[in-house]
């Protein structure tokens, strides 16, 4: 955990009792959600990788002791929350057994938090979140948005933890036959607003819910651009609760690299598309991402921070930064 980043929560106009875990905002529109950092400035979310098959770092951080001192080396560098999965969901990966993916990513989730980490766990399946809800994890980040699991929203609201709904379509072994939009903005923006709408119908508050377009999940290069460049109609969901704090995960993924690809039309490696990423973390900061997930930390702290000091010298007076409450509009 950086040191201009605290745990806080506010509680929003209306709601009264029980757990708060936020959308409410605090100075220049910023979000808190409970029991996760505040920083009047994006966040930055480190990746632990506990598989041997993800796409760019699959095996690196497979030993648990591994993954630990990969989540300590981020936190050193930057990073205000780490997201430990221990199944890859790159493109065409076939699902592993509920046991397997407990005996990763425990163990990891377990020591970073009892060391005072702020853990999100990356999973789609209830009982993996529940355990490591028990193990010290702060936060569930699910790629299905519920859609994979439906006790998942029973966990979640019972737990009251900041819960990441991703865009998602189907499992990553079939996905991009599931890639067809009219309007890949509207068409998003209403699935996710309907995702939303059925997990808050299903017992979870809206102050836990965060969002993610799903960059590269059921998209191709040419969907990712555009959501990128819509992130507060992303935030502005029409589902109870709205705007929600946005999450972008474009870290390494394969329409950076086929961008920067060489002049025989050789896709940039994925860790050479580290640099790109830096950009995207950049200028999602400034649209008013609340986080961005990446791989790589320390340029990409540096850029939230430059991305917060330029927004208040270009912000006009009187109106609040971020995606939601004063962005975009």
């Amino acid at each position: 955990m950086t040191g201009d980043a605290g745990s806080e929560a506010t509680r929003p106009p209306g709601h009264s009792g029980g757990p708060v875990a936020g959308p409410a905002t605090g100075q220049h529109g910023r979000w808190r959600l409970a029991g996760l950092p505040a920083a009047d400035r994006t966040l930055v979310m480190g990746v632990v990788n506990v598989t041997p098959d993800s796409f760019s770092d699959g095996g690196n951080w497979l030993d648990p002791a591994a993954g630990v001192a990969r989540g300590r080396d981020l936190t050193a560098a930057g990073a205000d929350i780490i997201d430990v999965g221990g199944e890859s969901t790159r493109p065409g990966a076939k699902r592993i057994t509920e046991a397997e993916e407990l005996r990763r990513v425990l163990p990891v989730v377990t020591e970073l938090a009892a060391a005072g980490t702020c853990v999100s766990v990356d999973t789609m399946r209830a009982p993996v979140a529940r355990r490591a809800i028990d193990a010290g994890a702060r936060m569930v980040n699910d790629v299905s948005g519920g859609l994979a699991d439906p006790e998942m929203v029973s966990v979640i609201a019972a737990a009251g933890v900041p819960y990441v709904v991703v865009h998602w379509r189907g499992h990553s072994a079939d996905m991009y036959g599931k890639a067809h939009y009219d309007d890949v903005v509207t068409d998003v923006g209403t699935e996710l607003s309907l995702r939303v709408a059925g997990l808050i119908a299903g017992g979870a508050d809206p102050a836990q819910i965060i969002v993610d377009p799903g960059l590269g999940f059921a998209k191709l290069a040419e969907h990712n651009w555009p959501l990128l460049a819509h992130l507060p109609q992303i935030s502005a969901l029409s589902a109870p609760g709205g705007p929600f704090p946005v999450l972008v995960a474009a870290s390494r993924k394969r329409f950076l690299g086929r961008l920067l690809a060489g002049p025989g039309g050789e896709p940039r490696s994925f860790t050479g598309s580290d640099d790109a990423t830096v950009a995207i973390t950049a200028l999602a900061a400034a649209a008013g991402a609340w986080c961005v997930r990446v791989h790589e930390v320390p340029a990409n702290a540096d850029a939230v921070r430059v991305a917060a000091r330029w927004d208040q010298e270009t912000r006009p007076p009187g109106v609040a930064g971020g995606a939601g409450e004063g962005a975009g509009q």
